[in-house]
């Protein structure tokens, strides 16, 4: 067994992640993944980065504070781990990039920020649509460099803000009718050339980090969680899986 798992999915392709880090992948966190990870393999420390929302339930916050209660440390980045780490980052869940620093000042606020639609496992959970988070840098990359105005950058990320986000794309901002011919061609040619990911970057900055700090020994925090009734019912259903 690892002393370190990672749950990643879309975000960034595995591939390309155990270059950057030696541990265990696991798919997209979805609820009971966490309880049932240190309840059978006892890791000293848990990265999430990516997880399901919508076909199956979001993880649980109170099953990220068991973990933490019990010593685990726990980090998040670039997508869901980015959104539970700016929620739990006052009982010590750390929270490593961009996205997450956004989320905690509050100035992102929306959990679909994050969201997307990607495809199976067997197919390395490809993105079928693209992150408002990873839109907006995009688009702020191409103001910065002239591609488009700022006119059109504000229209452009207000159009994607408000575009439901099964349906957000690179292709669909280019084809927006906000744009001029010569600013369509030139950020035809910027998407073309692979525009900024931030999900990606903050992905990376966490596994970096990892790779560079030692797990640390598990130990109790001064708090104890509550043991509410739901907690109860949720420890019996999936002790009993």
């Amino acid at each position: 067994m690892s002393d370190t798992y990672a749950f990643l999915g879309p975000s960034l392709p595995v591939a390309a992640a155990v270059r950057l880090l030696d541990c265990a992948y696991l798919p997209p966190v979805a609820v009971g993944d966490i309880y049932r990870l240190v309840r059978e393999a006892r890791p000293r420390r848990i990265a999430i980065i990516d997880g399901y929302f919508e076909r199956m339930a979001a993880v649980w916050h109170k099953e990220i504070l068991w973990a933490l209660e019990r010593g685990v440390a726990v980090y998040g980045a670039a997508s869901m781990g980015a959104l539970r780490a700016a929620e739990l980052a006052g009982f010590g869940m750390v929270g490593v990039g961009a996205v997450y620093r956004s989320y905690r000042s509050g100035r992102l606020t929306a959990d679909d920020e994050v969201a997307v639609v990607h495809g199976p496992a067997e197919l390395g959970y490809p993105a079928m649509s693209t992150a408002l988070v990873d839109l907006r840098a995009g688009l702020a990359r191409a103001r910065r460099q002239g591609v488009v105005s700022v006119r059109s950058h504000d229209r452009l990320v207000a159009r994607a803000a408000a575009t439901f986000y099964r349906e957000r794309s690179w292709e669909a901002l280019v084809a927006a009718p906000e744009l001029g011919a010569a600013e369509r061609r030139r950020l035809t040619a910027f998407v073309a050339a692979g525009p900024p990911s931030a999900k990606a970057s903050d992905a990376r900055t966490l596994l970096r980090r990892l790779a560079r700090e030692p797990a640390p020994p598990r130990t109790r925090r001064a708090w104890r969680m509550e043991r509410t009734w739901f907690w109860q019912r949720f420890a019996e259903i999936y002790d009993h899986e």
